[in-house]
């Protein structure tokens, strides 16, 4: 009888094992994912980013996605879950996704490319456009262009700015040292921390109004 019981327990603890393995398997995204569960997290994405993911101007801006490099934004979606970038809402939003999940709807936000969200002041383009093209030396502030491109699309890790929202831009900027890189582990976002920190609120206006305008 005991050998039975001892048999029964090794048969549940291995079955209790194998299940374990499952979820996690999933948890990793190694289990298909359905063209209709992406579109559904889209269409929940949709919610705050706008229709086609071009960005929401409200009490809180939501950013543009449309036409994101799909690098940058997997990159991002598991900088909330690790808490490399801190937003609450971000955080609770990411938890539940798959690594299928994350790359699919990379893909499908870069697939977008609606016309940029207008009403950034105009006023200091030009400076935006001096500082994007050559920097500023004296403040050690690097040519934009160096890493996001003429057209300001971005590559690979580094992100599009082109079309983003004039007021996320301002806010991302402002803010870059309190949201990003919050925890000692390698982050691209780092190479940014000097940059963000060595431009004023006014020239931070300008290059977003800049890339705002952007296609």
């Amino acid at each position: 009888m005991r050998v039975v019981v001892l048999k029964l327990s090794l048969q549940s603890a291995i079955l209790a094992l194998a299940l374990s393995g499952i979820g996690h398997a999933e948890e990793r995204g190694n289990g298909p994912v359905s063209k209709q569960v992406i579109e559904d997290k889209f269409a929940y994405c949709q919610t705050c980013h706008g229709l086609s993911a071009q960005g929401f101007r409200g009490y809180f801006t939501m950013p543009r996605l449309a036409g994101q490099q799909p690098q940058y934004i997997e990159n991002q979606l598991h900088a909330f879950i690790q808490h490399r970038r801190l937003n609450p809402v971000m955080y609770n939003v990411t938890r539940g996704l798959t690594l299928g999940m994350i790359g699919s709807l990379a893909q499908r936000f870069a697939s977008l490319n609606p016309p940029p969200f207008a009403g950034a002041p105009n006023e200091s383009v030009s400076l935006g456009k001096s500082i994007f093209e050559g920097g500023l030396p004296e403040s050690n502030v690097p040519a934009c262009v160096v890493c996001h491109g003429q057209d300001a699309k971005g590559k690979g890790e580094i992100p599009r700015l082109a079309g983003q929202l004039y007021w996320y831009t301002t806010k991302a900027l402002a803010n870059w040292d309190k949201e990003r890189g919050q925890v000692p582990v390698q982050d691209i976002s780092a190479i940014m921390k000097p940059t963000a920190h060595n431009l004023t609120p006014a020239q931070v206006s300008a290059i977003a109004a800049y890339v705002s305008n952007l296609k």
